[in-house]
């Protein structure tokens, strides 16, 4: 099985305050699913249409294992701590091989 990557862009932060209080759950709970984060903040570099937003990309053995880690229930009291705080869009994408 392939590798896959969560990968989620923040279009915006209203309540940083809410973010961080997410952050704190949903590490473990990633971590807990076996997700390794692997890029967290800023872009170095925006090329072509590329938007200047937080991304966060996440490791997992493969897709099956990133929607698990999605659906858990840590997973889940994490993200009731953002509400409508952040905007944002998530993807999960299988690695090439």
């Amino acid at each position: 099985m392939a590798k896959a990557y969560w990968i989620a862009n923040y279009r915006s932060i209203k309540d940083p305050a809410a973010l961080e209080a997410y952050a704190k759950l949903a590490g473990p709970a990633i971590g807990a699913a076996g997700g390794r984060i692997v890029v967290r903040g800023m872009p170095a570099k925006t090329l072509e249409a590329g938007l200047n937003l937080r991304t966060v990309v996440i490791e997992f053995d493969n897709v099956t294992s990133a929607v698990a880690a999605y659906d858990s229930p840590g997973y889940r009291a994490a993200r009731e701590l953002l509400g409508d705080s952040v905007e944002r869009d998530i993807r999960i994408v299988e690695a090439a091989e």
